[in-house]
């Protein structure tokens, strides 16, 4: 391997390796030893250690950059205060890599050859061999618990969601975060995935040293603290970053692209697509405001409809057409509850509804389940004829 071409790739590419260590003092001198045979754009951060990590550094003082922080407090906030130190200067990417003797440092080219083929920013996890001789089943069952809550809040699939040796894209990764323990890293991935941004793995060696290796992770505590922060962030993925999603790729489409791809060119049964209208329909007509994307979005996931049809019907409940759902509930309110209501479609306004909350409430059931039933049915016989004239043309 020529070191020549790696070192002139990071310096080109602006790559500093963040080093935290905490109590390390076994594996530390030949971790660091390593990296500076690549680079010595790095930063150490020493989060509080009491063992002999400060006399180790010493040593390394005049080549390159050393945070002595007077307590530990944990990995998370060791990371923030070494990314914010990264960017001061003037570095685009962070190489994490851990102080325990873990990560190899031949793996470096690896994480720098895959970023150097990338025309687009990328966070890159290192992938361990998590099912090989000597790893604890802990771990190993805590990686598949993290991928699995990872896959589900950002719908990407990877192998190793723990693994601290990672590549971060640091002008796409979160300004502000909101933890400073282990949980920080999987904080960290899942708002920069949110963001657009790429995130994958590539094979990396690792090593399991029981003689070594010091692990600061206490089961129970920092256990409880992940499971809180991804409760956290599903009910985030439910509540706001899928419907946010949805809506922002309804922004690029138009009606006859939504129609030609997404109902027409759905592979669903012309059952499903109509009774998908039809949920949308409902939604949007009944009195369900600011909860309409969510709904149908959950119910549309719960009956297993299409959740994109269910979602783009709801939006029937657009500005020019409320003041007509609004009158056309309020009408079919009075006709059932057989009172003498007149109103002007000029008159409408919210202060009729709260002066007619019980008519606007019933005739907007009746209204959204009329519209629905009559979309439904008239959707999926549209859909049939499409379908089969499509057949026959082909």
């Amino acid at each position: 391997m020529d070191f020549s071409i790696i070192r002139h790739k990071i310096d080109e590419q602006k790559v500093c390796v963040l080093i935290p260590t905490y109590n390390n003092h076994k594996t530390l001198k030949r971790v660091i030893d390593g990296v500076l045979e690549y680079t010595n754009q790095i930063i150490v951060i020493n989060d509080g250690s009491t063992d002999s990590t400060s006399e180790i550094l010493k040593d390394y003082q005049n080549q390159f950059i050393i945070v002595e922080l007077p307590e530990n407090k944990g990995k998370g906030n060791a990371l923030r205060i070494g990314f914010k130190t990264v960017r001061e200067k003037g570095y685009h990417y962070a190489l994490t890599i851990d102080s325990d003797g873990q990560h190899f440092p031949h793996d470096i080219p690896s994480f720098i050859t895959e970023l150097d083929q990338k025309n687009k920013p990328v966070l890159i996890i290192g992938s361990r061999q998590m099912e090989q001789d000597g790893i604890p089943k802990k771990s190993s069952f805590g990686n598949k618990f993290s991928n699995f809550w990872f896959w589900f809040e950002t719908g990407i699939k990877l192998n190793d969601t723990q693994s601290g040796y990672r590549l971060y894209p640091l002008k796409f990764i979160p300004k502000k975060f909101w933890t400073n323990k282990f949980e920080f890293e999987i904080e960290i991935i899942v708002r920069t995935a949110w963001k657009g941004i790429e995130v994958k793995n590539i094979p990396i060696d690792i090593l399991y040293d029981p003689n070594e290796r010091v692990s600061h992770f206490r089961p129970f505590q920092d256990f409880t603290r992940i499971s809180i922060l991804n409760t956290f962030l599903v009910f985030l993925t439910i509540f706001y970053i899928k419907p946010r999603n949805f809506f922002f790729s309804f922004k690029k489409k138009n009606i006859r692209t939504f129609i030609k791809e997404d109902i027409l060119g759905s592979n669903d049964s012309n059952k499903v697509k109509a009774f998908s209208i039809a949920l949308g329909i409902f939604l949007g007509i009944a009195p369900f405001w600011g909860f309409q994307t969510f709904l149908s979005i959950f119910l549309a996931s719960m009956f297993r409809l299409n959740k994109v049809i269910s979602f783009f019907c709801s939006n029937i409940s657009i500005p020019p057409m409320i003041p007509i759902i609004i009158y056309l509930s309020l009408l079919t309110g009075g006709f059932i509850l057989q009172d003498n209501f007149h109103l002007d479609l000029s008159l409408v306004s919210f202060e009729i509804i709260k002066k007619n909350l019980l008519r606007y409430i019933v005739g907007s059931f009746v209204l959204a389940t009329f519209c629905s039933v009559v979309s439904g049915i008239v959707s999926y016989f549209l859909l049939t004829y499409f379908s089969q004239k499509t057949i026959k043309n082909a």
